[in-house]
């Protein structure tokens, strides 16, 4: 496996990867065996993208899954070729044997129908010199019409072959009942886990294709973790992977597929991977978005920052390549200024220069991202809130709504994740949306709530002296 350039000065921040509190299943063999299928149908849901083509699976795919009373965490990993080092193929192999490295027992999965080819022979070689567990799985034996081909199994020297149609669920409880009995011994791990960090912060990182995600987050991880390369669109399910930094918090990284315009989406396989992508964004809490430097802000960004916004997530603008831009000021004064104009909801968010292909400022990411985590979870109390409320209404006077004024009584915030407040008052609900951005405006000014979403909500009280 290649590594990647060695970390500048203050890029050893992080740790590598996270503690394997939970027992790791990975699922190999070569191209088109139903390794993903296999995968969604242990993990209990469509957690890996299936499609008759051959190689969907690029990137390894990770879920967690309970088998028979034990929690473990399932791999899926690209097809496993025979290919030169530089290749997309080879790069391929090279993050799937990265799995094996790590697997606690490997489920070797064969194409019952097509029987032991070759390429299975020489994996099951491969295999047999990792000094890893394996389980051998022989897939697509739907309604026993591949016994032969099971029997033939036998000669890869992997012990003997389960049957199962990972489609149609044949077999899968069995599966999951020898899985469960060759892992590692149960207090082990639970006395790890209990020792654990808490939940994740989760992060998404999206953009348009080829600015660089994947490459951003092998450099954060510190090892290859995601297939990188020149062809755009190499990455093509949302895969996710744990962090932990100095300080024993651990954040869940989640490298999507690149978002491009609707209009240019027309294979199946990419319209999946746009789904899985947009779930992602949903699910995150904050979003990093990656522009290439070099080509600059594109309408397209705008419409995934707009997005973004939308979800009420919080967000930090990744400029990526930032070694090959040529006159930086220009660059740099550009993007502010039309994020300044477009994106005037998220005021004020951060802007983060660096290289992710030489790690040059990459340690700038991270505490951008933890500061705006920590502004988006912002709690103001409803004291200090009122008092700023009353300023505010001194200073621009509440509008006329056809001919009378608003009486805004008072606020309060409904929740933080993004901040979320409640401003009640006569007719507050008719206040026009020209007064709702100087309120939203004065509050991030005042409470110091920059490049998140703030969301301002409108209740009428009842005038009690009004005829009914």
């Amino acid at each position: 496996m290649s590594s990647i350039d060695p970390p500048l000065d203050g890029d050893d921040d992080f740790a590598i990867g996270e503690p394997l509190v939970l027992p790791v299943v990975v699922i190999a063999g070569r191209p088109n065996v139903g390794k993903s299928t296999l995968f969604n149908r242990l993990a209990g849901k469509r957690a890996a993208l299936v499609a008759d083509t051959p190689g969907v699976t690029r990137d390894r795919k990770e879920a967690e899954a309970m088998l028979r009373g034990r929690r473990v965490r399932l791999i899926d990993t690209a097809g496993l070729e025979e290919s030169a080092p530089d290749t997309l193929s080879g790069r391929m192999r090279a993050s799937s044997a990265a799995a094996v490295n790590i697997a606690d027992l490997v489920v070797f999965v064969i194409d019952a129908r097509d029987g032991v080819t070759p390429a299975d022979a020489h994996f099951s070689a491969w295999l047999r010199r990792q000094n890893r567990k394996v389980l051998l799985v022989a897939n697509k034996v739907e309604g026993r019409a591949a016994n032969s081909s099971v029997l033939d199994a036998y000669a890869l020297g992997l012990g003997s072959p389960l049957a199962i149609s990972a489609e149609h669920g044949e077999g899968i409880s069995q599966l999951m009942m020898e899985i469960a009995d060759r892992l590692p011994d149960q207090a082990e791990i639970e006395e790890e886990e209990a020792s654990a960090p808490d939940r994740p912060l989760k992060l998404a990182i999206v953009g348009r294709p080829n600015a660089g995600k994947s490459t951003l987050l092998n450099r954060l991880l510190g090892e290859e973790r995601m297939i990188t390369g020149p062809e755009p669109g190499l990455t093509r399910d949302a895969v996710a992977s744990i962090l932990t930094d100095d300080e024993g918090r651990r954040i869940e990284l989640v490298d999507t597929a690149g978002l491009r315009r609707r209009a240019r989406i027309e294979e199946p396989l990419e319209k999946m991977s746009v789904s899985a992508s947009l779930e992602a964004l949903k699910m995150a809490e904050v979003v990093v978005l990656t522009i290439d430097a070099v080509l600059g802000l594109h309408d397209q960004d705008l419409q995934i920052a707009k997005l973004i916004e939308r979800e009420g997530r919080a967000c930090v603008i990744a400029l990526n390549k930032w070694d090959a831009v040529e006159d930086r000021n220009a660059t740099r004064k550009a993007i502010s200024d039309r994020l300044e104009t477009s994106m005037a909801q998220m005021k004020g968010i951060p802007v983060v220069t660096f290289s992710a292909l030489t790690g040059a400022n990459i340690q700038k990411l991270m505490p951008a991202i933890w500061k705006v985590y920590e502004t988006w979870n912002t709690r103001i109390p409803t004291g200090e809130l009122n008092r700023w409320f009353e300023g505010a209404l001194s200073r621009h006077q509440a509008p006329l709504v056809q001919g009378r004024r608003l009486k805004l009584r008072y606020i309060t915030q409904a929740k933080a994740r993004p901040p979320t407040f409640v401003a009640f008052g006569t007719r507050a609900e008719q206040m026009p949306e020209d007064y709702q951005r100087y309120l939203v405006n004065s509050l991030r000014e005042t409470f110091d709530l920059p490049g998140t979403p703030i969301r301002l909500q409108l209740r009428g009280t009842k005038n009690p002296f009004a005829e009914t």
